[in-house]
C-alpha cells in the first residue's frame, strides 16, 4: 500500500460482497490502528459513521435516516428540478463554450446537501477546500491532511454553536437536539457525523455528474437513446453507476479481527483487506457483457453505492440528482458536445474520487 504495509485485495463481485458483510471484517478496528495499510496519508478518523461497525454505526445511522426517506427525497424533486433549470439558464446566458463542472456539476449537489442539512450555501468555498484536502491521497506530508480535517472540524463546530443559539428544524438542528436533549450523540460524534454527511452529500455526486456526461458524450448513440426513450433513465442511472468507477482507489482498509475465510481464502486476524468496487462492477461472473454500456440491463445489482451496513445513506437522493441533472441537460441541449479535443481534458490526480478538472462543452 502507498503508505506502508500490505493488504488483501478483493476484486470479484461475490468476494467484495462477502468482505463488506462479514462480521469478522471491521472498519472500526482499522480506524483505531495507526499502522493500518492505506491509500491516504492519514488513517481515517475513528468514531465516525464511516468507520464504525454495528451496533454503534446503526445508532448513528438511525439518527439521520429520517432525512433521507423515500417520501422526503421525493418531496425535493421540484426544488432539484428548479435548481437544475436555473443553473442551465445561467450556462446559456454565459454562452458556449461553458465548463459543465463550474456551471452544473459543483453547484447542484452543493445546493441540495446544504438545503438538507441547513448549511449556508455561500459557505461552499470553505467546505469545498476542506473536502479536497481530506479526500487527497498525495499530500507531501500528513500535516496537510491534518490541517484540512482540523479546519473542517472547526467550521462545523461553529455551525453547531450557531444552531444551539438559534435552533432550526433542518438536519443539523435535529442532530444538535439529539446531542443536547436526548443524549444520543457525543460532541465529537455530532461534529464528525455532520462533516461526513456534508462531504458524502456532494463530493461523489458532483464528480459523477461530470463523469456520466463525459461517458454519454463519448457514446452519442446511448445519449440519443435516452432522448428518444426517457423512460429508460432510471435504468440508465443504475447502469452508469455500474459502468463508471466512482473512486480512484479504496479509501478504507478494514481489519480482520479473527481468523476467517473470505471467499475461500484464509485470512488471519490482524490482516487488512480492501475492496475494489469498480472491478466488482465489471466482473463477468456477475454481469453479462460487463464492458458494454447497456441501458436495458436487468437485473443490475451493482455495488457502486456499497453493500451491507455501509450502503450509501443518500443513495435515493443521489440517484434523483443524477437523473434530473443529466436528463434535463440532454433534453435542453440536443447538440451538446465537447468544446475541446479529448487530449486537452485533464483528470484530477491525487484524489480518492475520479473526476475531470473541467468539462468544456458547446451546443
Amino acid at each position: 500500500m502507498p503508505h506502508g504495509g500490505t493488504a488483501w485485495l478483493a476484486t470479484g463481485y461475490e468476494a467484495v460482497r462477502e468482505v463488506m458483510s462479514s462480521p469478522a471484517v471491521s472498519r472500526a478496528a482499522a480506524a483505531e490502528n495507526p499502522a493500518i495499510p492505506r491509500l491516504m496519508p492519514e488513517p481515517p478518523p475513528a468514531g465516525t459513521i464511516m468507520t464504525l461497525d454495528p451496533p454503534e454505526h446503526s445508532r448513528l445511522r438511525r439518527l439521520v435516516s429520517k432525512a433521507f426517506t423515500a417520501r422526503r427525497v421525493e418531496a425535493m424533486r421540484p426544488r432539484i428540478q428548479k435548481a437544475v433549470d436555473e443553473l442551465l439558464d445561467e450556462m446559456v446566458a454565459h454562452g458556449a463554450p461553458a465548463d459543465l463542472v463550474r456551471h452544473l456539476a459543483v453547484p447542484l449537489p452543493v445546493r441540495v446537501i446544504c438545503e438538507v442539512m441547513g448549511v449556508p450555501v455561500e459557505d461552499e468555498k470553505h467546505f469545498r477546500a476542506f473536502t479536497e484536502g481530506i479526500m487527497g491521497t498525495t499530500a507531501f506530508d500528513s500535516d496537510e491532511v491534518k490541517a484540512a480535517m482540523g479546519n473542517f472540524f472547526g467550521y462545523f463546530a461553529q455551525l453547531v454553536a450557531e444552531r444551539r443559539a438559534n435552533p432550526t428544524d433542518d438536519l443539523l438542528g435535529a442532530l444538535v437536539t439529539a446531542r443536547d436533549d436526548d443524549d444520543k450523540l457525543s460532541e465529537q460524534e455530532l461534529v464528525w457525523l455532520g462533516v461526513a454527511l456534508l462531504i458524502g452529500g456532494h463530493e461523489t455526486t458532483l464528480n459523477q455528474i461530470t463523469n456520466f456526461t463525459y461517458v454519454l458524450l463519448n457514446n452519442p448513440a446511448r445519449a440519443q437513446e435516452l432522448r428518444e426513450h426517457p423512460e429508460l433513465w432510471p435504468r440508465a442511472v443504475e447502469e452508469l453507476l455500474r459502468y463508471v468507477p466512482t473512486g480512484a482507489g479504496s479509501a478504507f482498509a478494514s481489519l480482520v479481527t479473527e481468523d476467517t475465510v473470505l471467499h475461500g481464502v484464509p485470512v488471519a486476524a490482524g490482516e487488512a483487506v480492501i475492496v475494489d468496487l469498480g472491478a466488482a462492477n465489471r466482473d463477468p461472473a456477475a454481469f453479462d457483457h460487463p464492458d458494454e454500456l447497456d441501458f436495458h440491463r436487468e437485473p443490475n445489482h451493482h455495488l457502486a453505492m456499497g453493500h451491507g451496513a455501509h450502503f450509501c445513506l443518500g443513495a435515493q437522493l443521489a440517484r434523483m440528482e443524477l437523473h434530473i441533472a443529466l436528463g434535463t441537460l440532454l433534453d435542453r441541449f440536443p447538440g451538446l458536445r465537447p468544446a475541446v479535443p479529448e487530449e486537452n481534458l485533464t483528470w484530477r490526480t491525487g484524489s480518492l474520487i475520479r473526476g475531470l478538472d473541467e468539462l468544456p462543452v458547446t451546443w
